[in-house]
């Protein structure tokens, strides 16, 4: 089982890098969106993995901390969703905002995932809700509007030429309380 690797990146397209470690071996490992956009040619990069292995391929799955790899694992448990199906879920923003998301059985902001329809964004809710509340999240209607705004947000800077991978990384960490839509989308664009 790999289930860390460290090592300094040789090639990345996309989500997919290859890490080249110390003793000469080059693994070639799949990231989130988000993660990906964040890293560099030849930066050093240290990284807890995922090995899935299938009859035609195996595969390696990195992730920045073992948070995300957890929230991962917790993924792969619900019927219906493998590797590549978890890593679209991480590519929606923080673990924090995708927890709360199912805590509050928001399958509107779940079905944005690429391939997931209603019915397992759903199931990813019943499945998942108890066994993540145990994380604080904040509830309610205020923490709907919270989702909204950053909806729309995302929606603005889409319309603005954006693509959603780098509307969805503008928007990771904005503080949503006490601003206005048009406040948050001013904070974005000066984050990219």
């Amino acid at each position: 089982m790999i289930s860390f690797i460290k090592g300094k990146i040789l090639n990345k397209e996309k989500n997919l890098i290859t890490v080249m470690t110390s003793g000469g071996l080059g693994f070639e490992i799949n990231l989130s969106n988000l993660h990906a956009g964040e890293l560099k040619m030849d930066q050093e990069v240290e990284l807890n993995t995922y090995l899935k292995v299938s009859e035609n391929a195996m595969e390696l799955y990195g992730f920045r901390t073992m948070e995300e790899k957890d929230f991962f694992g917790l993924l792969l448990s619900v019927s219906g969703i493998g590797p590549k199906g978890a890593m679209n879920v991480l590519n929606l923003g923080s673990i924090e905002q995708i927890q709360s998301a199912i805590s509050r059985g928001d399958t509107a902001y779940l079905t944005q995932v690429q391939g997931m329809g209603k019915k397992t964004a759903e199931r990813v809710v019943v499945e998942l809700k108890s066994k993540i509340s145990k994380q604080p999240v904040v509830s309610g209607k205020r923490d709907e509007k919270q989702g909204e705004k950053l909806g729309e947000v995302m929606d603005g800077l889409v319309a603005m030429g954006y693509s959603k991978d780098e509307a969805k990384r503008a928007v990771v960490g904005l503080e949503t309380e006490d601003k206005t839509t048009e406040e948050l989308l001013k904070q974005a664009l000066s984050n990219k």
